[in-house]
């Protein structure tokens, strides 16, 4: 199965707000995942498998709720291609010059 990016965004709301620090943990789990991925303003980008993503959704849902999260919007976007691999740097090499 060829990697594929996925975008997660997640908006959970703790205290009647959306909590960054609740984000921060999701974000957590992301890194501790060992799969390439970069944080942008409103989501975070992966390179993985759909079978990782399905995981990473799971361990990141437990892990905002651990945080203090009672209810949680989570979005995803997915862009495959079913010949090759999906790398983050393909689209984002021009714009690291900057």
């Amino acid at each position: 199965m060829n990697r594929v990016n996925v975008a997660f965004q997640v908006l959970p709301e703790a205290d009647g707000e959306i909590s960054y620090r609740v984000v921060d943990q999701a974000i957590r789990v992301i890194a501790e995942s060992g799969l390439t991925y970069r944080v942008c303003p409103f989501e975070t980008v992966v390179e993985c498998t759909l079978e990782e993503a399905t995981d990473l959704v799971h361990r990141i849902h437990e892990a905002c709720e651990k945080a203090g999260t009672r209810r949680m919007l989570t979005y995803l976007k997915i862009q495959a291609d079913f010949t090759k691999d999906v790398e983050i740097s393909d689209k984002m090499e021009k714009y690291d010059k900057f």
